[in-house]
């Protein structure tokens, strides 16, 4: 069904695509009849899918990552498409436009995105109103909820701190789990709280935030794939220094390594098709999915079995999805995969691993 309706919506841009898909989505999921047809179509309700992870149980363990769903708006449609878990944000304390557009592209040669959103969202009210009524008409199908959090663009990087404390402490009985996101290369500065130092600074102070809580609620770190060894050694060093519970890997990347799509393609096919006219971006999908694998397993052998670790970065098969919990993930996360292979990618992953 997918292959008949891709050309349609590849034929629209990818934001008013994202936009019709979700209307449609929720459409469907609003009656029961056709929610009961999606489900029956998508989801795999067995129980020996289920997995412990973070201390929680994980209806599979197949989630959506980050950016898909920023506002927390259409998570009872994607229920019906077989996730174990989903991943709201990236929130910001307050609402922001995000980068000008065009600001996010398809690379069809790559099965790629390139995305330059810069934080677009409702703000941190809007979420947890969205997360606040879903919560009490109950979450669908034992669904995993994380919130991914992150900072204002116009917040100096010496006051982000204050940021992602105030997404924790509002979102803290809406979610299931956090993610902090220092590691999006659309906002200027925001990799660099990735150092050392400010990023130890940064998790400890969330971490005592946590502590006061009567049940404390497990925090990841979601990094850059772009990261060498030494940085990834001392990814692994704050992760065990600040206890946190896991890491997400990875990000997109700013690298451009390796595409088949050209730079710049020769002028006889036309302005606008080579990525260098693009412009800068997060790289998502099939050209991120080696280095994703490869910061897995390295973290894996740096981190031991204690620390959680959710795959993300061209999962577009179950192969793709086998690799990286081989090479030692615990969870995976789709959002590239799912626009090019569409919503049946969930059960395809599922039936086969």
């Amino acid at each position: 069904m997918y292959s008949f309706f891709k050309p349609l919506l590849f034929a629209l841009s990818p934001e008013f695509a994202h936009r019709l898909t979700y209307q449609l989505l929720d459409l469907a999921a609003a009656f029961p009849p056709t929610r009961w047809l999606l489900r029956a179509m998508f989801c795999v309700p067995k129980k020996r899918l289920e997995k412990q992870v973070l201390g929680l149980i994980f209806p599979n363990a197949v989630g959506l990552a980050a950016g898909f769903d920023k506002n927390g708006k259409h998570i009872r449609g994607l229920a019906c498409l077989g996730f174990g878990f989903i991943e709201v944000g990236t929130v910001t304390p307050l609402a922001q436009e995000g980068n000008p557009r065009p600001r996010l592209f398809r690379l069809p040669k790559d099965k790629a995105l390139i995305n330059r959103l810069g934080f677009n969202n409702d703000g941190l009210d809007a979420l947890v109103e969205s997360l606040k009524n879903l919560r009490q008409k109950g979450v669908p199908n034992g669904l995993i909820i994380g919130g991914n959090i992150g900072k204002n663009k116009v917040t100096p990087n010496e006051e982000a701190a204050n940021d992602y404390l105030i997404c924790f402490e509002k979102l803290f009985p809406w979610v299931d789990y956090f993610v902090v996101n220092v590691s999006s290369p659309n906002t200027p500065g925001l990799r660099e709280l990735q150092e050392k130092e400010p990023l130890t600074r940064l998790l400890n102070l969330l971490q005592e935030k946590n502590r006061t809580q009567k049940s404390p609620k497990p925090i990841l770190l979601k990094i850059a794939p772009d990261l060498n060894n030494d940085q990834l050694d001392d990814i692994a060093e704050i992760v065990r220094a600040t206890g946190l519970a896991g890491v997400i890997a990875t990000n997109t990347t700013v690298s451009r390594a390796g595409l088949k799509t050209p730079e710049n393609p020769p002028s006889h096919l036309g302005r606008g098709r080579g990525w260098g006219s693009i412009g800068m971006g997060g790289l998502s999908g099939v050209p991120v999915r080696e280095r994703a694998t490869e910061v897995i397993r390295y973290l894996r052998g740096k981190l031991g079995k204690e620390v959680a670790i959710i795959g993300v970065g061209g999962i577009d098969s179950a192969q793709s999805a086998k690799e990286k919990l081989d090479a030692g993930a615990d969870l995976v996360q789709m959002y590239t995969g799912l626009i090019y292979e569409g919503p049946g990618l969930v059960r395809k992953i599922l039936e086969e691993i």
